[in-house]
């Protein structure tokens, strides 16, 4: 369906450098073709939101909620097709414009995370894009002692299904899990492992470690060729950052201490937190506080992780506690990302000349509430 022209009146917009009280928006062809304070003369159907916030459209670098979509219970398994087009609709709701649903290749690790199925979601996902109301995009997960998933996600990367690759470790002794007993806690609690299930998904990890390096050189190669932006995944040390500029990774995805911030701040390697994080305060997995580093001047990118509603009130979250300026907390759910994996030029703020890729929102409930969602302009939500 193709966008009206339209003029959003009475607003007030947060562009990346502050915010513009009683304002007006024009979108014209699905772009934004002027911002100006007071109203715009024109014959254009005009929508006065009464001084409601208008924000960019938010974009998500990390949303692993789509597994759960598909597997809501351990082994419990709902069609693909189903579980996209409804996340969908939540996605806009949450005001995500940019989605990059990050499926993982952990062969027969948990649920729905292995490779064949992790395969078929993502030939599903770019499939149903053309269906689809918000902009759908595939973050691809590599857990790196699996050599298994190589020739799949080669597969997806050459056919173009791929838009952002992570490397990740999830063997215990590094990463998020420093101990065994903290790794076999949350894997048997969330996915219903056994004992012996864990240390067989442990044992194999370990056995695997040898091919690490090769792995991710292998896939870097790939992906540079066909400029796939990468990210590491749960840097824990000073190395491990080094280490990650050294091979041309662009992006630190939720690193476990402050070590491992600083040293990425240091390396200008974009810092990504998760949205549940800033919201609750707190990592579940008893690792950083991201609220506590983007207090101490650390951090660019959050992204909803496991939960999409969470990229909202995370945001006003940082500005209700004095950690951010609402327009600086905004900017790290939409323009920050977009320069992380090169989009800027196209979304990410509102800017003359950008998609309109917007959200609106109604402060004067409890809670900050998504009142509209605009992608290219046209209306995917609204509260109504």
């Amino acid at each position: 369906m193709k966008s009206e022209d339209f003029i959003i009146e009475n607003a007030t917009v947060v562009l990346p450098t502050g915010i513009l009280k009683n304002s007006s928006v024009a979108i014209e062809d699905g772009f934004i073709s002027r911002i100006t304070e007071g109203s715009i003369g024109s014959r254009k159907r005009k929508r006065n939101v009464k001084g409601k916030l208008l924000l960019p459209g938010f974009i998500d670098l990390h949303s692993d909620a789509i597994e759960k979509e598909i597997e809501p219970r351990p082994n419990i398994f709902f069609p693909p097709n189903i579980a996209i087009i409804e996340m969908d609709k939540k996605l806009s709701a949450c005001g995500i414009t940019t989605a990059f649903h990050a499926l993982s290749f952990a062969e027969n690790e948990i649920g729905i995370r292995c490779n064949q199925k992790a395969y078929e979601i993502i030939r599903e996902i770019n499939r149903l894009v053309p269906m689809l109301s918000v902009r759908t995009k595939v973050h691809a997960r590599f857990e790196i002692t699996d050599s298994g998933a190589i020739s799949y996600l080669e597969t997806l990367i050459y056919d173009r299904h791929v838009n952002l690759l992570s490397f990740m470790d999830h063997t215990p002794g590094q990463g998020q899990f420093k101990e065994i007993t903290s790794y076999k806690k949350y894997y048997g609690t969330v996915y219903n492992k056994s004992d012996s299930e864990l240390s067989k998904i442990i044992d194999s990890k370990v056995a695997k470690r040898d091919c690490v390096k090769a792995n991710i050189s292998h896939l870097l190669k790939i992906c540079k060729s066909i400029g796939i932006p990468t990210i590491s995944h749960d840097d824990d040390s000073f190395e491990k950052i080094q280490w990650i500029k050294e091979i041309g990774i662009e992006i630190s995805e939720f690193p476990v201490n402050m070590e491992a911030v600083k040293a990425a701040s240091e390396n200008k390697i974009y810092i990504c937190f998760g949205a549940p994080n800033v919201l609750r305060g707190n990592s579940h997995a008893g690792n950083l506080s991201a609220r506590d580093a983007i207090r101490l001047g650390y951090g660019d990118i959050l992204c909803s992780d496991y939960s999409p509603m969470a990229m909202l009130h995370a945001i006003f979250t940082l500005s209700k506690h004095d950690v951010l300026p609402l327009h600086e907390a905004v900017k790290m759910a939409t323009l920050n990302p977009a320069k992380a994996v090169g989009i800027e030029g196209k979304i990410g703020s509102i800017e003359e000349g950008k998609m309109a890729d917007l959200v609106l929102v109604d402060l004067s409930y409890e809670i900050p509430r998504v009142i509209s969602t605009f992608v290219s302009g046209k209306e995917v939500f609204s509260s109504c």
